[in-house]
């Protein structure tokens, strides 16, 4: 795996494990839990699922895959988390963890996705995390 494969996965978790939801919650939800009192654990679940619905839109992903990318991603979130915390300032440990969380990732993502899917989201890697970036930003 490429440096820049690895940077871009990199991105892909730091942008899942901090920021808003794609979707707005319906006004009685939005007064009953307000943002700062969610936990941690809520927002990288919402953005592992705002991630999935952006994979879905660019990769015409059928809703099971949908589900099953939305489950990969959130496991991959907390694994990233898990070394980020478990390394620390270890740079050589963490990048260590980081190609063996990606590749597993990777691989989990593969198998849930047809072959030429697979591939339109090797192309469109950068896209599908800028639309991630314009979508919490609003």
């Amino acid at each position: 795996m490429s440096f820049r494969t690895c940077l871009l996965m990199l991105l892909v978790f730091a942008t899942l494990s901090v920021g808003c939801a794609r979707h707005k919650r319906a006004k009685n939800e939005a007064a009953s839990t307000p943002v700062e009192t969610r936990k941690p654990e809520e927002i990288r679940r919402e953005n592992a699922r705002d991630l999935a619905s952006v994979m879905a839109e660019e990769l015409q992903l059928r809703d099971d895959q949908v589900l099953r990318v939305r489950q990969i991603l959130t496991g991959t979130v907390e694994q990233v988390n898990a070394a980020q915390k478990k390394f620390g300032d270890n740079k050589t440990g963490l990048m260590t963890a980081l190609k063996q969380i990606n590749a597993s990732s990777e691989a989990q993502l593969k198998q849930a996705m047809t072959a030429a899917q697979y591939k339109l989201y090797q192309q469109r890697k950068p896209q599908i995390q800028q639309k991630l970036r314009e979508q919490q930003q609003k």
